[in-house]
């Protein structure tokens, strides 16, 4: 290390961050640069993001701003930083990571090393057999409203790493360049899509919230996956005082509940009587409602509150499908198919088959449709004929079960689907 350098940054550390930047994948940013781009010099990029950070001299560019349409309507937006940017922030975060990670709630489950969404999933579905209610929070605008100072705060109770601090401050303020190419300065939010975000956003809801719930309500449950938060509630009334209690508490992190979004559920089942104006929520994909349950080694239904696979998802499930147009690959083989869509139905099965398995069903029978309307397309002795195509496919799947990740639970083709 050059004694001229003001901060001690190990060249080591700063190929670690490529990397794992490159494993994340990612679009370009704003200098239109791919990781493959980058990697064309990739020596003297990452020297010049070393030698920039290790002098204090690094500056980052405008994040890419781009817009993700809402379920509810609107538009989410997107940060997208630079191939270096992203480089220098998981530079930040390798180091400040281990710093804050011992120190955050066991329920806290949103982008920790060894916790997960699915995980999330289970433990709310637990409680909610032991809870008859639930307040399912949604804070207005999350990312978008963090108080950079109080932000600051809540790294200065972690870290006095001098050029962690520095680059932190320096990325909170980073312009954002809008998708019509102007660029505007921010004092206020983190962009949802850098590396650094959701360590962030982590550290600021561990103060504003879990902590807070700690140290004040440690007997009320949560689980929270970044900023989407379930409370359990034993009662109406429980509901209604800590939802009023933590919207307070907000308002004094500069935060604010969503007044619509925000909403008390009734986990009803079987054993839970009576109606209420809701009796549903989402979380993290799945819907949590009433549903006839089959009980374990017994054959009997009954109904309980329980997860499965939401309409939203489905839907950017069908059509994901859709885009595939399977049906338009005639020059390609049935094997070949299923190389380009496996990866991700194997993703969907092993994220939503979890839990009421059932619910993608559907979804396994459109696959199956579209690819029988492939077979028409490609065999002029099935074209026109789709109880013929139906029953080719279907013969195919019981030779090689194994050949699309559906068919191995319970998602072959039948003449009767």
């Amino acid at each position: 290390m050059s004694k001229a350098k003001s901060f001690c940054i190990s060249k080591r550390v700063v190929f670690e961050a490529y990397k794992r930047v490159k494993a994340n994948k990612g679009a370009a940013g704003i200098d239109k640069e791919s990781i493959t781009d980058f990697e064309k010099d990739l020596k003297n990029n990452l020297y010049k993001i070393w030698n920039r950070m290790s002098s204090g001299s690094y500056f980052p560019p405008p994040v890419r701003e781009v817009g993700i349409d809402k379920k509810g309507g609107g538009q989410r937006k997107l940060g997208v930083p630079t191939v270096s940017d992203r480089i220098a922030q998981m530079v930040v975060k390798i180091h400040f990571e281990p710093d804050v990670e011992p120190h955050f709630h066991p329920d806290s489950y949103g982008y920790r090393p060894g916790k997960s969404a699915i995980e999330a999933v289970g433990v709310a579905r637990q409680r909610c057999w032991s809870y008859n209610w639930v307040l399912d929070l949604d804070i207005k605008g999350f990312f978008d409203n963090i108080d950079h100072d109080l932000m600051m705060r809540a790294v200065q109770k972690h870290t006095d790493c001098k050029w962690v601090l520095l680059y932190i401050e320096r990325w909170l303020k980073a312009p954002v360049q809008l998708e019509d190419g102007s660029v505007v300065n921010r004092d206020i939010g983190t962009p949802q899509g850098s590396v650094i975000s959701p360590l962030l956003a982590n550290l600021f809801l561990h103060y504003a919230f879990d902590e807070w719930m700690r140290r004040n309500h440690a007997n009320i449950a949560f689980e929270r996956y970044a900023d989407d938060i379930i409370v359990h509630c034993k009662s109406e009334r429980q509901a209604k005082w800590i939802k009023s209690v933590i919207e307070k508490r907000l308002r004094e992190c500069k935060l604010e509940l969503h007044p619509k979004k925000t909403k008390i559920v009734y986990c009803k089942d079987d054993d839970r009587r009576g109606n209420y104006m809701n009796e549903s929520f989402d979380f993290l994909g799945y819907t949590f409602r009433p549903r006839g349950v089959k009980a374990q080694h017994r054959n009997r239904f009954f109904v309980g509150f329980t997860p499965a696979l939401s309409n939203e998802a489905a839907k950017s499930m069908r059509d994901r499908i859709r885009a595939w147009k399977i049906h338009l690959m005639s020059d390609k083989s049935i094997t070949n198919i299923s190389r380009i869509v496996n990866s991700v139905v194997r993703g969907w099965i092993n994220y939503y088959g979890h839990y009421y398995k059932s619910a993608l069903y559907p979804i396994f029978n459109q696959l199956n449709r579209a690819l029988t309307k492939w077979a028409m397309r490609k065999y002029k002795r099935l074209r026109g004929q789709k109880q013929k195509a139906t029953w080719w496919l279907k013969r195919i799947a019981l030779r090689e079960p194994g050949l699309f990740a559906h068919w191995q639970c319970s998602g072959r083709p039948s003449a009767d689907r």
